[in-house]
């Protein structure tokens, strides 16, 4: 995994901006510790910052070849699952290869298929080829957007780069805020409207889009989509066909010339790869799996069971490790390390975001760093099985809107007046999730419940699962690790996309058919435990710590969130404790105190990036 950023400039000579180029690459330092490198040739400038995985010794980028007297140079964040087949084929075409890493395969791709090359590749991944014969540059991102890309256009310049930080270093991108920016903060945030970059003239490459810019302009387009079909695999045949898909993409996925480790929270999704990596070490002869899980000191004394969240993982974990005899690292964070981390958090995601769930997550990722550079992560199992509780609550399922932007009206009723006139919070919400029942799939004929759930699987593929996808990106990636997410193998999310309702719920349990696809892998107590989130902090000690921070800047009249808020409002909520605690902010784990981190977050945002709102 690595940073990529570079601009295309047709007017000028770009030797003078080399500078440029240089800081832009070095913002992205943290995603690619191990090597830099820059290229400049006529109009266009690449910069790109590596973590070296496959072939460290020969992968150095940008990477630049000659094919009949024409340049191409590419830049390339990711991994390609199935480089060896397509290197092969590439071969059998003529071309030849002077290292093992897959970023000459994907270079040859392209230069073999041109912009048709997406459609061989299966992996994460986020590139731009500068094209030499048609003098463009095209760039593409990953079918679900594991990896990110995001991209400005303004006047002759189009600027490109993994972290909006890397653009903001160009004079040409400025951090400024505009009303649906602004909407995109308050009222859909931490979530993100697909291709929405929240910085006026920013965007964000969509999951399954590529595009080119050349003199001619700027075309994006998406080369993939989820597609809707007649489901014909009975529920034996299904569940053989998904242990089938899932077993094959993380075996590719442990393909690494650096060390490999597992994330294990004892739960469904995370047990099943680590008992998958297990046996096909133990089949490779590779020694045990390291793996890791993240707590809080103290959290069993402040932990309470509730619908979301109805046990902690300890016991779960120990079951798990034990069964499977790995090398187990258990990592655990106090209060204070959490609160610092917020800042951290940010400056990771150049926005405000999920706050002490990224931030634990930031320091969980840099402990794990200390071990190992890559790792595997259960992410995406419950958006494309329907795991969360909004697929099973009729409320939920019928409200109208995203089931995870709990409670809007109160939202809405944190900004000021002035704001919530010029933003219009609730009327942009509702336009957002029109447009995304609006870009179903439909199946011919297909009404009813199976129908219904339908929509809610597609609202959790194309909205909420970026968000966790972006979470972990950042936050792993600010401190150099390289985390890869089975789940989110693009033949598998469609293979699971077309399942009924009653098989995906085989058993009459969420996530059932996942469940039956893994009997004999786990544990039949490990195999049927309900689903449990992500585990977050319960200690008092971390609403205590962000109450007061965000009463501090409530009282600094240079505070940049004070002409946005209501803040007797803010008060209000903070000095109640039953309402500080559980007042219901964003999906299942974030309530008041992350209400009140993500204020913080946002007043650090402004402060820093020296945001200007209009």
């Amino acid at each position: 995994m690595c940073g990529i950023t570079g601009f295309i400039q047709w007017r000028g000579d770009l030797t003078q901006h080399s500078q440029l180029l240089v800081k832009m690459t070095e913002t992205l330092a943290n995603r690619g510790p191990d090597a830099a490198g820059t290229w400049i040739s006529g109009p266009c400038a690449f910069g790109h910052r590596r973590l070296s995985v496959i072939d460290p010794e020969n992968g150095a980028q940008p990477m630049i070849t000659r094919h009949e007297e024409n340049v191409y140079a590419i830049v390339y964040n990711g991994e390609l699952y199935n480089a060896p087949e397509l290197k092969n084929e590439l071969k059998q075409r003529g071309h030849q290869f002077r290292t093992q890493c897959d970023t000459e395969v994907l270079l040859h791709a392209y230069i073999e298929w041109g912009p048709e090359c997406t459609d061989k590749l299966n992996g994460i991944f986020a590139f731009a080829v500068w094209d030499g014969l048609r003098d463009q540059v095209f760039l593409a991102r990953d079918r679900l957007g594991v990896k990110p890309l995001f991209y400005s256009q303004v006047d002759d310049v189009f600027v490109f780069g993994s972290e909006p930080k890397a653009l903001l270093q160009h004079p040409k991108v400025q951090p400024t805020v505009g009303p649906e920016g602004l909407a995109e903060i308050f009222i859909i945030g931490p979530a993100r409207t697909p291709g929405h970059g929240v910085y006026k003239d920013m965007h964000e490459l969509r999951p399954g889009h590529a595009m080119i810019y050349n003199r001619e302009g700027l075309r994006s387009y998406a080369y993939w989509k989820l597609e809707s079909f007649a489901h014909t695999d009975n529920e034996a045949e299904t569940a053989a066909k998904v242990r089938e898909l899932l077993q094959d993409t993380l075996e590719r996925q442990l393909v690494s010339d650096v060390p490999v480790c597992s994330l294990l929270s004892g739960g469904l999704d995370s047990s099943a790869l680590t008992a998958l990596a297990v046996d096909y070490y133990n089949r490779t002869g590779q020694g045990r799996v390291d793996t890791f899980s993240v707590d809080y000191v103290d959290n069993d004394k402040h932990f309470k069971s509730h619908s979301f969240q109805p046990g902690a993982d300890g016991p779960w974990i120990k079951r798990m490790v034990d069964e499977l005899n790995t090398n187990h690292h258990y990592v655990a964070f106090d209060t204070p390390e959490l609160v610092m981390a917020l800042d951290n958090a940010l400056y990771s995601r150049d926005l405000p975001g999920m706050t002490d769930v990224d931030s634990s997550l930031y320091l969980f990722c840099r402990e794990i760093k200390k071990h190992a550079t890559v790792a595997i992560s259960g992410e995406a199992a419950d958006e494309i099985f329907g795991g969360y509780p909004w697929f099973h609550r009729e409320d939920m399922l019928s409200s109208g809107t995203f089931p995870w932007s709990v409670a809007p009206k109160m939202r809405a009723g944190l900004l000021s007046p002035e704001i919530n006139e010029w933003i219009r919070p609730l009327e942009y919400l509702g336009d957002r999730y029109s447009d995304a029942v609006a870009e179903v799939p439909k199946l011919d004929g297909e009404t009813g419940k199976q129908a219904q759930m339908r929509v809610m699987s597609y609202l959790n593929i194309t909205r909420f699962m970026p968000t966790l996808l972006d979470r972990k990106d950042r936050m792993s990636m600010g401190v150099g690790l390289e985390v890869r997410v089975p789940y989110c193998d693009h033949r598998l999310v469609q293979y699971v996309w077309n399942i009924p309702w009653e098989i995906k719920m085989t058993g009459n349990r969420e996530k059932g058919i996942l469940r039956k696809a893994l009997e004999g892998v786990l544990p039949d107590d490990v195999l049927y435990r309900k689903k449990s989130p992500y585990p977050k902090t319960h200690n008092p000690a971390y609403l205590d710590a962000v109450r007061t921070r965000v009463l501090a800047i409530l009282e600094d009249s240079t505070s940049p969130l004070l002409p946005l808020i209501d803040a007797a409002k803010i008060r209000e909520i903070a000095a109640s404790p039953e309402s500080s605690s559980n007042l219901p902010w964003f999906g299942q784990l974030m309530s008041g105190p992350q209400l009140f981190a993500y204020l913080a977050q946002i007043d650090l945002w402004l402060r820093t990036y020296n945001v200007v709102i209009r």
